[in-house]
C-alpha cells in the first residue's frame, strides 16, 4: 500500500502527463507558454524542496545503505536519474537546512538557515537561489556571529519571496529575483558584514585545488587554482621539457646526414655541409634536412606543447622511487583492450577513471612503453593471467639515453630521459625489448608517430629516420647526428678564440 505522501505525488505525475499528451503544448499563445513556463518552475522548485526535505529529516549516515547505495550522491543519482554535479547540489543544500534530534527531548532543531528553507518550501527558490543565496555568507561564517548570520538568513529570504522594504519601513511585494541577483544580494550583505574581509594571504591558500571533469567529446576538461609557488615550478618543469626558443616552434633539435644508398660524392657533399656547419649558422637555412622556416615540423599550439610536457611529467613521477605506492606497485595506468581488437588494429578500450572508452590507440600506444597483461575469460569467469614482459629496463634505459640524448623527431628538443622508449619493431611483431630496437620519442611524438608520416628503423644498432614526402622528396633514411654534439664543438672553439 502506497503512503499518501507517495499517493499524492502519483496523482502530480498523472497531471503533468495530461499536460504533456496530445500535443497539449502545440497550439498555445506565446503568452500562454510563458504562464505554462512560469507554473512549471514553481513545480520544479518545490519538487526540488522534496527531494531535499526527504534526505535532511531522514538519517544522514544509515539512509543510504538502506537502499544499497554507498553515499548519498549515489542514492540521488538513482533514484532522481541526475548527473553528479545535479546530486551533489541536492546535497549542499541539505547540509544546510538538516534540523538535528536533540538528544534529550528528542525534537527537532532548527535548521541553519531556517527563514530561507521556509521559503524553499514555499517555492520562492530552488536550490540553485538556495545555494547562490548562502555561499557567500558561508564564506565568512568563522568571522561573524550567529545573531548576523540569522539576521542575513531573514534578509536573503524576504528578497526570495520578492518582499522590498521602503525607507520608512513599508513592506512591499515585486518580481522575485532571479539567481544571479540572489547572489549578488548575497555579497552584499557578505561585504557589510565583514567589511574588512580576509587576513592577508588566507583566501587564496583556501581557494586553491583542482578538478578533472568527466569525459567529454573524447577529452576531460581540468580546471583550479594553483599557489604560486607550485605554479612557477610546474612552469619550470614545463619549460624545461618545451625548451621554448620564441613565438615559433624550437629549432630542430636532431641533426641530419645522408645515409644507406648513396654516392661517394654524395657523402663528400654532405661532409662538406657537416663542416659548414661547425663554422657558420647560416647553413641551417640552407639545409632543407636541419631548418624549419615553414614551422611545419611542429606545429603544436603553445597550450598542446604545455599538454604533452604535463603527460610526460606524469610518467616520470609514477614510476620515481619516491612516489607513493597503490595496493603495493607503483600508480599504474590500466588499459583495457579485447585482443582480437588490438590483434586486428580496430575497436575500442577503456582506461581505468576514464569513464568511457578511448580510442584503440591509446592501448597501443600504452602497450608499447608497458607491460601487457592478458587475461583470459570464459562466460565471465577468469581461465587464466599471462604477463609479457616488454619493458625496457632502468640499464637499458640509460644506455638508450646515452646514445641518442634527445627525442629522435626533429624539431623536438625534449630530452631523451624525459621521453618514452619506443619498440621500432613493434612487440606484438616480434620487435625484442633491446637497445638496439629502443629509441626515445616523447609523449607527443609517440602517440603521433603512425599517423604523422615519420618512419624510423635501426641500422645494426644505429637509429635512422625518414621524413614524409614533403619534407625530404628524395625519401632518403637519415642518421641522426645530435646538435648537442655540435653546440659543445663551438663553445670550445669560441673558448679558444675568446683565448
Amino acid at each position: 500500500m502506497p503512503s499518501r505522501s507517495r499517493a499524492l505525488l502519483d496523482q502530480v505525475v498523472s497531471d503533468l502527463d495530461r499536460a504533456l499528451c496530445d500535443d497539449a503544448l502545440a497550439g498555445l499563445s506565446d503568452a500562454e507558454r510563458v504562464e505554462v513556463m512560469q507554473a512549471a518552475g514553481a513545480a520544479s522548485r518545490r519538487v526540488e524542496a522534496l527531494l531535499v526535505e526527504t534526505l535532511a529529516t531522514g538519517d544522514s549516515a544509515d539512509f543510504p545503505h538502506t537502499a544499497d547505495c554507498r553515499t548519498q550522491n549515489e542514492l540521488l543519482q538513482r533514484t532522481v536519474l541526475t548527473d553528479v554535479a545535479g546530486a551533489t547540489r541536492v546535497g549542499k543544500v541539505v547540509d544546510l537546512v538538516r534540523r538535528d534530534v536533540n538528544l534529550v527531548s528528542g525534537e527537532r532543531l532548527p535548521a541553519r538557515w531556517p527563514a530561507l528553507r521556509e521559503a524553499m518550501i514555499d517555492g520562492a527558490l530552488g536550490t540553485a537561489g538556495m545555494l547562490a543565496a548562502t555561499r557567500p555568507i558561508e564564506k565568512i561564517s568563522d568571522r561573524i556571529s550567529v545573531d548576523d548570520r540569522l539576521r542575513a538568513d531573514r534578509c536573503l529570504a524576504e528578497a526570495a519571496r520578492g518582499i522590498r522594504h521602503t525607507a520608512s519601513g513599508e513592506e512591499i511585494r515585486g518580481p522575485a529575483p532571479t539567481t544571479d541577483e540572489l547572489t549578488f544580494l548575497a555579497e552584499t550583505l557578505a561585504a557589510l558584514l565583514d567589511p574588512d574581509g580576509d587576513e592577508p594571504g588566507d583566501e587564496p591558500a583556501r581557494r586553491r585545488g583542482i578538478t578533472i571533469g568527466r569525459l567529454r567529446d573524447g577529452l576531460r576538461s581540468i580546471k583550479g587554482w594553483l599557489t604560486p609557488e607550485v605554479a612557477a615550478q610546474l612552469e619550470l618543469i614545463l619549460d624545461a621539457q618545451n625548451n621554448p626558443k620564441g613565438d615559433g616552434p624550437a629549432n630542430p633539435g636532431v641533426r641530419f646526414s645522408r645515409s644507406g644508398d648513396v654516392t661517394d660524392a654524395d657523402d663528400a657533399d654532405d661532409a662538406d655541409h657537416a663542416d659548414a656547419d661547425e663554422n657558420s649558422s647560416a647553413a641551417d637555412d640552407a639545409d632543407p634536412f636541419n631548418s624549419d622556416p615553414r614551422f611545419v615540423i611542429d606545429g603544436r599550439t603553445a597550450a598542446q606543447k604545455r599538454h604533452d610536457a604535463l603527460a610526460a611529467a606524469l610518467v616520470i613521477a609514477a614510476r620515481h622511487r619516491d612516489m607513493p605506492t597503490l595496493g603495493g606497485a607503483a600508480p599504474t595506468l590500466v588499459v583495457t583492450v579485447d585482443a582480437k581488437d588490438l590483434a586486428q588494429g580496430a575497436g575500442r578500450a577503456s582506461v581505468s577513471g576514464a569513464w568511457g572508452q578511448v580510442p584503440l590507440a591509446v592501448a597501443a600506444h600504452v602497450g608499447c612503453a608497458g607491460t601487457i597483461q592478458r587475461v583470459l575469460f570464459d562466460e565471465g569467469r577468469i581461465i587464466g593471467i599471462s604477463t609479457t614482459n616488454r619493458v625496457f629496463t632502468v640499464h637499458q634505459r640509460r644506455a638508450i639515453i646515452a646514445r641518442d640524448r634527445e627525442c629522435l623527431m626533429p624539431g623536438c628538443h625534449v630530452p631523451a630521459s624525459w621521453c618514452e622508449i619506443h619498440h621500432v619493431t613493434e612487440h606484438s611483431r616480434g620487435g625484442p625489448t633491446h637497445t638496439d630496437n629502443g629509441v626515445p620519442l616523447c609523449w607527443w611524438h609517440h602517440r603521433s608517430l603512425g599517423s604523422s608520416g615519420w618512419e624510423i628503423r635501426m641500422d645494426d644498432g644505429v637509429p635512422q629516420v625518414r621524413g614524409p614526402r614533403w619534407w625530404d622528396p628524395e625519401q632518403r633514411w637519415r642518421t641522426p647526428r645530435l646538435s648537442v654534439e655540435r653546440a659543445e664543438v663551438g663553445r670550445a672553439s669560441t673558448f679558444a678564440r675568446v683565448g
